[in-house]
């Protein structure tokens, strides 16, 4: 967050009835620009290729023009107004600042104090009171968010990862997160202390000690939501929907794209809407779990929001909680983009329904409507294919 003062809770999460922030300037001299990738150019990375075609469409939407990457020595020479499309959750608040990050009409995606914070690390308190813990560290923001979670735990050394997790064992199967692991990736499943062990044994130390270890209580059957909230040049719109899982070109399970149902407005908009009722538990758990972060972890500012909430079984009874939050560019970016164009494009629409997926393996077919945010081969995942699609809209009267 770029100013002194903390912003109040509804202003710094964008939950409360309330505009968007617009910029002051001129729209059309306020240029984009990327943030933390420099491989945006190269056709051999999904990732950058992706990065840049969202951020040229913030653009079209917000009305303002697209700079490429940024580079701190040209364009602080140059002056002017600038927003970000950071690759990742920026982190320190002095460095936003210095960026000229002031507010949520300067960027797409959000800005922690700490790295923590904008990772699955949050999610969990810690095992005992004495356990280790990095700057910044919330025990509030653990117990505030504790109903609305999994049953877990976050551990900044593997002698407190084994200690939170082996009591777990005794209710069933624990799942093994590392917080910055992304697509269902850096994770495993474990049944018994021998596969706890193994597991633990094959993490780094010094990366735990720095980023942290999620133990997680694992469910069956699994649902992932995905609930957020994102504003752009004005334009504010919330969405609930599901993901879907995916096999990537070495068979792997991994996230294989979102349909959203998307309306005008803020979260509690969306809960004014007729959703079902599994939806709307998970929409209030994300409201309840964003609403701590901000409150708690003070400096947090996010213009782009999404959560995970999985709903599944738990020795065979129903359980819903959120697994993590997403304050960057994220896999349902492009449907979330797509609702927006068609809210700007017609004044009567309030709901949209936009879907993203991601395709692996070569000659993947694509509808004729679809935006094309990548299709070739990726230098490390393979031949992969990602769009948007706007599936339907309708206005007020439907």
């Amino acid at each position: 967050m770029a100013t002194t003062a903390t912003p109040d809770a509804a202003t710094a999460h964008g939950l409360a009835n309330t505009p968007a922030v617009t910029p002051d300037p001129d729209p059309r001299e306020v240029r984009v620009v990327l943030y933390g990738r420099a491989d945006f150019d190269d056709p051999a990375s999904h990732q950058g290729t992706t990065l840049k075609g969202i951020a040229e469409r913030v653009a079209r939407l917000a009305g303002f023009q697209f700079a490429g990457g940024y580079d701190a020595a040209t364009h602080s020479q140059a002056g002017g107004k600038f927003y970000f499309v950071p690759s990742d959750t920026l982190v320190g608040l002095d460095a936003a600042r210095q960026l000229g990050i002031a507010g949520l009409g300067d960027l797409f995606g959000g800005v922690v104090p700490h790295a923590f914070i904008g990772t699955k690390a949050i999610s969990h308190g810690l095992v005992s009171p004495d356990a280790r813990a990095p700057e910044g560290w919330s025990e509030d923001f653990a117990a505030r968010v504790r109903p609305h979670v999994l049953p877990g735990y976050t551990a900044f050394s593997l002698d407190d990862a084994r200690r939170a997790a082996v009591p777990m064992l005794r209710d069933g199967k624990v799942r093994v997160k590392e917080p910055c692991g992304i697509g269902g990736l850096g994770q495993q499943v474990v049944a018994n202390e021998a596969e706890l062990d193994a597991a633990l044994q094959a993490l780094d130390a010094g990366r735990v000690a720095a980023e942290g270890v999620v133990l997680e209580r694992n469910l069956d059957s699994v649902i992932t939501f995905s609930v957020g909230q994102v504003e752009i040049g004005g334009l504010q719109a919330s969405y609930c929907g599901t993901q879907d899982l995916t096999p990537n070109n070495i068979g792997q399970q991994v996230y294989g794209g979102s349909t959203l149902r998307v309306v005008r407005g803020t979260l509690e908009s969306l809960l004014a809407h007729p959703i079902e009722a599994h939806l709307r538990d998970a929409v209030r758990a994300a409201v309840a779990y964003h609403a701590a972060a901000v409150e708690c972890f003070p400096g947090v500012l996010v213009s782009r929001c999404n959560y995970d909430v999985a709903m599944g079984t738990d020795n065979g009874q129903p359980r819903l909680g959120v697994l993590e939050q997403s304050w960057r560019v994220g896999g349902a970016t492009g449907a979330e983009l797509a609702a927006l164009a068609a809210f700007q494009a017609d004044p009567a629409c309030v709901r949209a329904t936009a879907c993203t997926r991601e395709i692996y393996g070569a000659d993947a077919p694509v509808p004729e409507d679809a935006d094309v945010y990548f299709q070739g081969e990726d230098r490390n995942v393979g031949a992969l294919t990602k769009y948007a699609r706007l599936e339907s809209v309708t206005d007020g009267h439907t």
